[in-house]
Formats: C-alpha cells, sequence, structure tokens
C-alpha cells in the first residue's frame, strides 16, 4: 500500500478570478477543473487516499462526481491544509493547489522520487529577472520561485502548522522548525490559475464539452382562501392563494426543482425545507434568484426553459406575457428562451374541481464557455 496520500487545496474564494463562476468549476471537456486535476494526479501515482479540501456547499455536489474523500476547508490556507492533515495517517504527504492545474509528470515524479532524502520536497525555480525587494536591487542568485506540489513528512508537516504562526506554503512552515528542505527542479509549465489573464497560459484546458443537460420538475399546492396569489412572480387577481410554507408559487417551485435536476443538485427541499422557519411566507422569485447564482457558481449556464401550468382555474391567459418577462429577468436570460403554457384539467380530479394548481417545468443548461469570455 502506498505510503503518501495526496491532498488538494481549493477552498478558497477566488475573489481575484473576477467570474461569476469559482475557477476550481471551470469545465474543461465534460469535468471541472478540480476533478481534472484529481484524476490526472490519481493516474500519475497510486496514493493512499485523494483528499479533497472546499467549501461545505461545494462538497455536497463534488461527492456526486468521484468517491474521493472531502473535507471542510477553513479560513486561510493553512486551516483548510490543517483540517485535511486530521485525516492524514501516512508518513507522507503530498500537498498541491487545484489552482496549479497544469500537471507536469516529469516535475511530479522529481518530487516523488527524492522522497526520504529530505523532510519536505520542494519544486522551485531559479530567479531570472531582476529582483528588488523594498524598492532596492536584491541579490537574486540564491532566490527561488517556489510551486507545489510539495512531499513533507507528515508528522513534521502536522507539527509545524500548529506553532501558531501562519505560512503561505509547506516548506515555509517546516523551514520554521529547523525541517531539511531539499529543492528539485520545477516548471515552467506548472502555472497557476489565479486570475482571467491566466487563462491562455494553461494549454492543459479544454473547451468545455458541447452538451445540453435537461432537468424536468414538478409542483402541486391546494388553494387558501384569504391568501394573495402570485404565479411567476407575477400577482393574480383572485382571492385565495396557494397553500403552502412560502408564498406557494408553484410554477417557481417547479421551474427550481427542473433547474436543479438539470445541474444534479437535488430538489428544492433540500435547500429549503419547509421545516425551516427563515422560509415561511418567503417571496418563491427570492428562492429562484438564489438557485441561479449557485447553479451559475458551478459552471453552468441556462439555456432555456419551459413550463406548463394546469389549473381550472385561474384563468391565466392575461398573465402569460408578464409572466414570461418575470421568469426571463430572474433567470437572467431573454424572454424568447422562457415558454409558459396554460392548460385546464378538462374538469377531471382536484385541478378540474378547482381546489389546486400543477406545473410542469423542463430546463436545459450547459457549461459556462469561459474560452468567450
Amino acid at each position: 500500500m502506498s505510503d503518501i496520500t495526496l491532498i488538494l487545496l481549493g477552498a478558497g474564494s477566488a475573489t481575484r478570478f473576477a467570474m461569476k463562476l469559482k475557477k476550481q468549476w471551470l469545465y474543461s471537456g465534460d469535468r471541472p477543473l478540480w476533478l481534472q486535476v484529481a484524476d490526472e494526479f490519481s493516474s500519475l501515482y497510486d496514493f493512499a487516499e485523494v483528499i479533497i479540501v472546499s467549501s461545505s456547499e461545494e462538497i455536497r455536489v463534488m461527492q456526486f462526481f468521484a468517491p474521493y474523500r472531502y473535507v471542510e476547508g477553513g479560513s486561510s490556507r493553512q486551516a483548510s491544509l490543517q483540517n485535511a492533515l486530521s485525516h492524514v495517517t501516512t508518513p507522507f504527504v503530498l500537498v498541491s493547489d487545484i489552482a496549479r492545474c497544469c500537471l507536469d509528470a516529469e516535475m511530479i515524479g522529481r518530487v516523488l522520487d527524492a522522497k526520504g532524502r529530505a523532510d519536505c520536497i520542494v519544486p522551485a525555480l531559479d530567479m531570472i529577472d531582476t529582483l528588488y525587494t523594498g524598492g532596492k536591487p536584491a541579490e537574486r542568485t540564491n532566490a527561488k520561485r517556489i510551486q507545489t506540489p510539495q512531499l513533507s513528512d507528515t508528522a513534521l508537516l502536522k507539527k509545524s502548522l500548529f506553532m501558531g504562526d501562519e505560512y503561505t506554503d509547506e516548506s515555509s512552515a517546516l523551514s520554521a522548525i529547523s525541517a531539511k528542505i531539499l529543492f528539485v527542479e520545477g516548471s515552467e509549465n506548472a502555472h497557476k490559475l489565479t486570475t482571467v489573464a491566466d487563462l491562455p497560459k494553461l494549454g492543459c484546458l479544454k473547451s468545455p464539452a458541447a452538451k445540453t443537460l435537461v432537468g424536468f420538475g414538478v409542483d402541486i399546492h391546494a388553494f387558501e382562501e384569504g391568501k394573495p396569489m402570485v404565479l411567476c412572480g407575477i400577482p393574480v387577481d383572485v382571492p385565495y392563494g396557494f397553500k403552502a410554507h412560502s408564498d406557494g408559487d408553484v410554477a417557481i417551485h417547479a421551474l427550481i426543482d427542473a433547474l436543479l435536476g438539470a445541474a444534479g443538485l437535488g430538489d428544492i427541499g433540500e435547500f429549503y425545507p419547509d421545516t425551516d422557519i427563515q422560509y415561511a411566507g418567503i417571496d418563491s422569485a427570492k428562492l429562484l434568484k438564489d438557485i441561479v447564482s449557485k447553479i451559475n457558481s458551478y459552471g453552468l449556464e441556462i439555456c432555456n426553459i419551459d413550463m406548463t401550468i394546469i389549473a381550472q382555474a385561474p384563468k391565466l391567459q392575461a398573465y402569460k406575457e408578464a409572466m414570461r418577462h418575470m421568469i426571463a429577468q430572474l433567470l437572467g436570460i431573454r424572454a424568447n428562451f422562457v415558454n409558459i403554457k396554460a392548460t385546464t384539467a378538462e374538469s377531471l380530479g382536484f385541478l378540474g374541481r378547482k381546489e389546486g394548481v400543477a406545473v410542469e417545468a423542463v430546463a436545459n443548461l450547459t457549461y459556462f464557455d469561459w474560452t468567450k469570455k
């Protein structure tokens, strides 16, 4: 069995990336960036375990992609690493940043081949440009550009990180306790994705796959006298509304489930349970906007949606155009990509008896094409 655990760090907020999605959710083909990095590391070496560090919300989604171990990150890179190390039992640990996404197999091989020769094996590049510090030229002969992945003695790394100081990488922490550091040749190809300007430098990234992801949603609500009716975010002038924990906008609820289905994120009840008092009477349009934001942050874009409202009452023909434009606004797409149909139940069943409304929705998503931004 391998004596090395791999930790991939990706819990940062990526504020410098300046896109509506997090950089770890850029799609390369049909894989998000974090998964491509994890899979490619796994193809290079048989690690005892692969640990991916991210936010709790992202972990909920990541676990559907692959059976790696997922650990919630902390408020800093070091805190995230400490959380991951608490799960490491192997004598050695290889740590890398997901943002350093183009793997150089030869460089990684040099790091792994040096196992045991020092307490921390570090890929590094010599400084070739003039170096200034504090506004003055500095000696560059011994200066290094430090990269990841870094291979460390697990016990010593754990000890060094709990000394109370904050370090930017493993070698800095281990150096602080006088551990032995060994530099091996790094790679100019191991570029780190920090801003959008870095994307052209990353030859390992493919264009997103041209896939359409389809989701279906359905919801039903009974009427409740004396409650305002809102449907597709539009008030409907009738003396009754929907019996529900929220405002009961049955159309938006069905649409949310369709969007979540296409994204593979579960259902509306997992995000906004009807047992949670904070959602009592809430405007469903706010829930839809929140779901759209989540979907976008996971590297997906909305193509179009189609909804069918099944209601013997009320009559909705006069409201359909306003509904179309409201839904388009909430989704951030053009109104021609929103289709809303209304039909009766032919006087059959509880719908035909004018006891409630049912809505069916279909949503289509695609991967966000970052190559055109």
